[in-house]
């Protein structure tokens, strides 16, 4: 068996593993071409990754010191885009702006997409300029999925595997210090279409939002977030629930909009035709559920925090819910905060309803990036699988 050396190229899945209050997060970067003689490595990892084969993982520590001194104030005239100066904008609490967004700040550029965190509002505007990771205890593990032959090295590209694990967003899904993100404003949760949901959700759509690698992640967490013999509710659900076909269930519940989609699901037991953006009581008995899950639809709530108080009362103690998302979405109706949220911020937003609801225990998370485009999925012109965001936690018992 080929195993890796100073001079391989190879497929490797990057995973981070980090905890936040409590929290336990997982972000997976499937990687392709990585190249052992040229590539920039975390301290220790190309070492370990020596002479290691195809399904071996190895794990390193990642220091990520933070530094006080990128915490910054400004007046509240200094925060605008650079584009609209005359538009003096109005930051939220624990919400990332680009770094360019903060003027007259030392060694800050206009042009600059870095995030900067808001952790406090006052006469003066407080500022984190902080990576989003800084601060954890970040372990970083490689698995080998498949080493390549070796040809002569002509010069190329050099990466630097720690940064693009670690950028465009792990770590915006955390809290900061605790304290709640303001994500909730009236406004946020305005959407361009306002009719009745009924209207939009006439026509069935019998097809499928996200390619066969995001589907495929996102079963295999459920699988192993729901016990067997589990009864179940899908959430907003439709004629795809997503759930492995070897998982055996005392009971499928699927709550949707369109009576062709739901008559679709071979899997469900019970369908139930319920807005519950129009009334967010779930036609449900108390502690009637094992697990809950919502796959595609969390951006579609007005009222989440409503809905996730009723989640938890038709949970049993110990119960699951668990969502995931990707990035695509029917814009007219999704809340108007999400499409100008960062897409780890709405994993963060998820988090949120988390936490402010109370009530749930074993708090996680999960980001998937990287994955190469499916060869069965009709969007060639995409390289890269639909990203999945997932997060989940139980009712506390």
């Amino acid at each position: 068996m080929e195993r890796i050396n100073g001079r391989s190229r190879a497929t490797i899945e990057f995973t981070l593993e980090w905890e936040s209050d409590g929290v336990l997060h997982q972000d997976r970067l499937w990687t392709d071409q990585v190249n052992m003689w040229r590539d920039c490595f975390v301290p220790g990892l190309a070492s370990a990754l020596n002479d290691k084969g195809e399904g071996e993982e190895v794990r390193v520590r990642v220091p990520a010191p933070y530094l006080r001194k990128k915490l910054v104030e400004i007046r509240p005239h200094q925060f605008y885009a650079p584009q609209n100066p005359a538009e003096i904008l109005s930051p939220r609490v624990g919400r990332f702006y680009p770094q360019g967004f903060l003027h007259g700040v030392s060694a800050v550029f206009q042009v600059s997409t870095a995030p900067a965190r808001c952790v406090g509002l006052g006469e003066k505007l407080l500022f984190d300029l902080n990576h989003p990771l800084a601060g954890y205890d970040l372990t970083l593990s490689a698995k080998v999925i498949q080493i390549h032959r070796s040809g002569v090295e002509r010069g190329g590209r050099c990466e630097d595997w720690l940064t693009l694990i670690c950028d465009n967003g792990p770590g915006m899904q955390a809290r900061s210090q605790n304290t709640a993100t303001d994500f909730f404003s009236p406004q946020g949760r305005q959407r361009q279409d306002e009719a009745p949901d009924q209207v939009f959700y006439t026509a069935p759509r019998l097809v499928q939002h996200l390619d066969s690698t995001a589907r495929s992640a996102i079963r295999d967490q459920y699988q192993g977030l729901i016990r067997p013999g589990a009864r179940v509710l899908d959430l907003m659900g439709s004629w795809d629930s997503h759930l492995p076909e070897q998982l055996s269930l005392r009971g499928l519940t699927v709550l949707g909009m369109n009576e062709v989609e739901l008559a679709a699901n071979r899997k469900a037991s019970t369908t139930l035709i319920h807005d519950l953006n129009q009334t967010p009581v779930i036609p449900l008995a108390d502690t009637s559920m094992d697990a809950v899950i919502c796959t595609a639809a969390v951006e579609y709530l007005t009222d989440p925090h409503a809905v996730f108080a009723d989640i938890h009362r038709v949970l049993v103690p110990g119960g699951v819910l668990a969502l995931a998302f990707s990035h695509r979405w029917f814009p007219p109706k999704a809340i108007g905060i999400w499409s100008e949220l960062h897409e780890f911020e709405r994993l963060g937003m998820v988090l949120e309803m988390f936490h402010l609801t109370g009530g749930f225990t074993e708090l996680a998370t999960m980001s998937q990036r990287g994955m190469p485009r499916p060869e069965d999925d009709p969007h060639q012109e995409l390289p890269l699988s639909d990203p999945v965001f997932m997060a989940w936690g139980k009712k506390a018992g």
